[in-house]
């Protein structure tokens, strides 16, 4: 029986948690999470998904404000375990920690490439072909340490981020699994730190689009969608598109055809069939009803 210290805090976290509680051949000895966060307009004070899922199996969960402090370093080690399973967490972990038993992280991306916070949605933006996750023994760095293993998946053409995550999810439970099973850290190769790439924390700013490329919106559209959405200067939110092409040349913003369901809009090079749209304080609606409610057509601008 391999005894695991659990840390994580999102719903890719918690698929994996839900994996190592199934296991038979796995005792989750402690599970570490992010404190409760507010949420909505009312401010709600809300557990993480991890959180819900450890306590629903009657597993010890602590969620430290820092980890580095003295006091919860002290705690954590005291607690016997064989490894530590680390999955989007969102800490650095010390060395005191690193120091306590093997400590593997799950990394949504094809390490050393983006290292950081949005590895998923970097790799829509940049229109890669392939994504993966990668199982690598910790050291103090951000996503530095060395790699286990990787599991590697196609994109597809149009995915979504959605979908995107889930096929990696999938991917990353049967490595969490197989790492814990057959590996150790001797089988560890050291990153390349001269191919590292990085990523950053997703800001809602992020979604604001000009109509200059055609094919920069449309991956910012596969990478933001739901949060934070892509919307244009004037708060209209574009809800759902389809890249038209890729070459065409024109002023960006016009509508330049209108048909029963979508619209075609030029930017500045290419251009973006858009169905569905919402305004800002408005329902979501069809880009058609929209039109006619602002009586625009042909030639106008849809900003």
């Amino acid at each position: 029986m391999t005894r695991i210290i659990f840390m994580g805090t999102p719903e890719y976290a918690g698929t994996i948690l839900e994996a190592l509680i199934q296991a038979n051949d796995i005792e989750i000895v402690a599970v570490y999470t992010q404190p409760d966060k507010p949420v909505g307009r009312k401010g709600i004070l809300t557990p993480p998904i991890v959180k819900v899922l450890a306590e629903k199996a009657n597993l010890r969960v602590i969620q430290p404000n820092r980890l580095r402090d003295e006091a919860v370093v002290s705690e954590l080690v005291a607690i016997p375990c064989d490894m530590i399973i680390v999955a989007a967490y969102g800490q650095i972990l010390p060395r005191a920690i690193l120091d306590h038993a093997p400590c593997v992280n799950l990394h949504a991306s094809i390490l050393p490439q983006y290292r950081g916070a949005s590895p998923i949605q970097q790799s829509l933006l940049n229109n890669d072909a392939q994504s993966g996750v990668t199982a690598m023994w910790m050291d103090e760095g951000l996503d530095t340490g060395a790699i286990i293993k990787i599991e590697t998946l196609s994109i597809g053409a149009d995915e979504m981020v959605s979908s995107l995550y889930e096929r990696l999810t999938v991917a990353a439970v049967k490595l969490t699994l197989d790492v814990i099973r057959t590996w150790d850290c001797k089988s560890a190769v050291s990153q390349n730190d001269s191919e590292a790439t990085h990523c950053t924390k997703i800001l809602k700013s992020d979604g604001l689009i000009d109509f200059g490329n055609a094919r920069e919106i449309y991956n910012r559209y596969r990478a933001f969608t739901p949060w934070p959405g892509i919307f244009t200067e004037s708060g209209l939110k574009i809800k759902e598109m389809r890249l038209e092409d890729e070459d065409s040349v024109g002023v960006a913003g016009t509508i330049t055809h209108i048909d029963k369901e979508s619209i075609r809009v030029q930017c500045v090079k290419g251009s973006l069939r858009i169905i569905r749209v919402q305004a800002p304080s408005k329902q979501e609606t069809s880009v058609i009803d929209y039109l006619n409610g602002k009586r625009i057509g042909c030639g106008h601008s849809l900003v």
